[in-house]
């Protein structure tokens, strides 16, 4: 990752715009090969606020009744990403009457007047492959009811950043906004007469980055699951456009494919989501379904890890674990301090989640997503089990350091379900204690049961927590167990003090207990999530007490109330909000 002021990063900017302003040369397209078939999915309920003229991007929500899009000044670098994107053409198209076409039109041909001839921050080749999947998409949408001078200027722009693309596919960022600009690339060469000869670099370009970037668990670096769908997504839809072409894949690219399709189903929540890890929200509704439905690889989950999760689940209650190191270096950049935390789904309701990715309320909520307290584990001390380091010069980016370097873990049977054992030294360091964590759910999904270790075995180990120790002046060294709550469950402390009371809108009650050693309380939490303009209010769970000796040892479950019927029909409808 180049800092801003960097020669190198002067010289891509440089380069993007000599070759955005070169592509003006570029002689019309009359056309298409085959009418295109729309393959991305859009948001209703934020097609019908675009209609309205309320702009939501990047956690930004700007009014714009009567004025065009881009005559709107955009709040920061990241709200104007997403408009030049035309990812909201997905949600214009999804409401799709005379309206939103409308909308939809003035929109596009105002971005041709305005940034067409080569200026703006769009032309970028993660934005431009963007953006062109989303005119091809949605060319029918588009060019219904124009006259043919503005068909020529669609086509003509088509051509002008379809060769720009073909310059400058390179100079994308390894990972997703690389795959973006190929997927981009491959699409247009393939839809576009006259273009094929521009699609051929990009397809074998896209097979090795197969290679490259999706390892042996069908992961990426940055182990973002959200990040993860976003590339499946891509490659499904570059495979179906080279098979409408009559050209099969390479083989690199179906064997990614083949690698990631299981990844994902592991990373499936119960309720359709994704788990939110390392940056990753649930997904766009219906994104994940729909690209597993597109898969060729038949329904199966990964044995063993996927992109460094582990998985419980049973009887329609989902458990994922992050049971790997953090990613490190520059995939570590939007990482979270979050080894052995974990998500727990009942059905379609979301009941112990993470807090998420603060990234789009800004910087401080960005850090604050990204420490341990903000995660479903064991915080010692109030200290991170992974720092960030100082910012990049220039940028907002911050790498994780002094991050978990061993983390054994064990899947094994239990006598009445499934158990997971895992381990981190991310606090070895500070404190010579180590945190392993212990989760069994049952075979009927209605309850898990959970041990938290930190415990001291080796020489050097002790001397350090004894040092520890002698900081607190013998006092122990605090340590909080947290579950944070999903907003929509509507938790009570009960029975004294000794259990919380959880009840989701499905009507299922659960209830958390423990062995009574330590103080239990239900404290306030947020939950963070895209396309928000600010943090939802929840509930927290936390477990506290203070480890005194070499080895600490705290017992809590989960489990649903006895009088909780063994299967609920959740008919309950949530209806998008948008606040």
């Amino acid at each position: 990752m180049f800092s801003p002021d960097s020669m190198a990063s002067r010289r891509t900017r440089f380069l993007n715009r000599l070759y955005a302003r070169l592509s003006q040369r570029r002689k019309s397209l009359t056309g298409f090969v085959s009418q295109p078939e729309p393959r991305t999915i859009g948001s209703f309920a934020r097609g019908r606020q675009l209609v309205a003229g309320n702009l939501l991007f990047a956690g930004y929500l700007v009014e714009s009744k009567e004025s065009g899009l881009w005559e709107v000044k955009a709040p920061n670098a990241a709200f104007d990403a997403e408009r030049h994107g035309f990812a909201w053409l997905d949600d214009l198209a999804a409401v799709g009457d005379f309206a939103a076409r409308e909308k939809a039109q003035k929109w596009l041909w105002g971005w041709i007047k305005v940034h067409g001839d080569g200026r703006g921050p769009g032309w970028t080749p993660e934005l431009a492959g963007r953006r062109l999947i989303r005119w091809i998409n949605h060319a029918l949408f588009l060019l219904r009811g124009m006259e043919p001078a503005q068909s020529d200027a669609f086509f003509l722009s088509l051509a002008q950043q379809t060769w720009f693309l073909s310059k400058r596919w390179p100079a994308a960022t390894p990972g997703l906004p690389r795959f973006e600009a190929l997927t981009g690339l491959i699409y247009s060469g393939l839809a576009l007469e006259g273009s094929e000869e521009l699609a051929d670099p990009a397809v074998r370009a896209l097979a090795m980055d197969c290679q490259t970037q999706i390892d042996e668990q069908g992961g990426l670096p940055t182990r973002n699951p959200e990040e993860l769908l976003e590339v499946f997504t891509l490659l499904t839809w570059a495979s179906a456009a080279l098979h409408e072409a009559g050209r099969g894949n390479p083989p690199e690219h179906s064997a990614a494919i083949a690698r990631i399709t299981p990844t994902l189903r592991t990373l499936r929540h119960a309720d359709g989501g994704l788990a939110r890890f390392h940056g990753g929200g649930r997904g766009l509704e219906g994104r994940l379904d729909h690209a597993l439905a597109a898969s060729p690889v038949k329904p199966m989950h990964s044995e063993g890890l996927a992109m460094g999760y582990a998985r419980l689940s049973a009887h329609r209650t989902s458990v994922v674990i992050d049971a790997s190191p953090p990613p490190s270096g520059a995939a570590s950049f939007n990482a979270h301090a979050s080894t052995l935390a974990f998500e727990l789904t009942s059905g379609r309701r979301p009941l112990i989640v993470n807090c998420g990715s603060g990234e789009t309320f800004g910087i401080d909520w960005r850090r604050a997503g990204r420490a341990t307290p903000s995660h479903s584990t064991l915080c010692l001390d109030g200290y991170s089990s992974a720092r960030l380091a100082d910012p990049i010069k220039g940028t907002a980016y911050e790498a994780l350091v002094d991050a978990p370097k061993h983390v054994p873990i064990e899947m094994s049977e239990a006598p009445d379900g499934i158990r997971f054992q895992g381990g981190h030294d991310g606090y070895a360091a500070v404190f010579g204690l180590t945190h392993a964590r212990t989760l069994e759910l049952t075979l009927d999904g209605r309850g898990m049961v959970g041990e938290d270790m930190l415990f001291a075995l080796e020489d050097d180990a002790k001397r350090k927590f004894n040092k520890a120790m002698d900081a607190t002046v013998l006092a122990g060294i605090g340590f909080d167990i947290r579950l944070h709550l999903h907003p929509d469950v509507d938790a009570a402390v009960d029975l004294g003090g000794a259990a919380v009371s959880m009840a989701l809108k499905s009507g299922e009650i659960w209830v958390f207990r423990h062995d009574g050693q330590f103080k239990l309380s239900l404290e306030p939490s947020v939950y963070l999530e895209k396309n928000r303009l600010k943090p939802r209010a929840t509930k927290q769970i936390v477990l506290s007490g203070r480890a005194m000796e070499y080895a600490t040892r705290i017992r809590w479950s989960l489990s649903k109330a006895q009088d909780t019927a063994v299967a609920i029909r959740d008919l309950n409808r949530d209806e998008p909000e948008f606040d």
